[in-house]
């Protein structure tokens, strides 16, 4: 990763929207998106709080042994806040790459204000969606 402006494009994928960046990426496996890790880093926000994308083998709601590489016809992407928290339901495609361009566009969504993570609390967090907001440019 480039040590310059940290919202900037992720240089391992240029397609991503500014804030996002690959945290992980297997070749032909799993992968991950994460928005702003240089704000989640347990000052303001906490770590735990970090919008991730996960782009996996496998339908959702499976055992991990039933994804493994070459036996799955099935890619999903899953977009959560917190590891408890979901922002959509998981959407599945037939191939990786497929499954790649969703959590991108998902990605795109996410930085363009377009997804309601507010709707995804049962319980209301108003100044972390403040300060949230103030961090997507809302």
């Amino acid at each position: 990763m480039s040590d310059g402006d940290p919202t900037e494009r992720s240089s391992t994928d240029p397609d991503l929207p500014a804030g996002w960046t690959v945290w992980n990426d297997e070749p032909e496996g799993r992968r991950i998106l994460a928005y702003r890790p240089d704000v989640f880093d347990g000052d303001e926000f906490p770590p735990a709080c970090m919008p991730t994308l996960y782009v996996a083998a496998g339908a959702p709601n499976r055992p991990a042994s039933e994804a493994e590489y070459g036996t799955t016809r099935v890619w999903r992407v899953e977009f959560f806040l917190e590891p408890e928290v979901e922002l959509v339901p998981a959407r599945t495609y037939d191939t990786r790459e497929e499954a790649v361009a969703g959590a991108r566009e998902l990605a795109a969504e996410f930085a363009r204000g377009e997804l309601d993570y507010r709707g995804a609390y049962q319980v209301p967090r108003e100044e972390y969606f403040d300060e949230l907001d103030e961090l997507t440019g809302e």
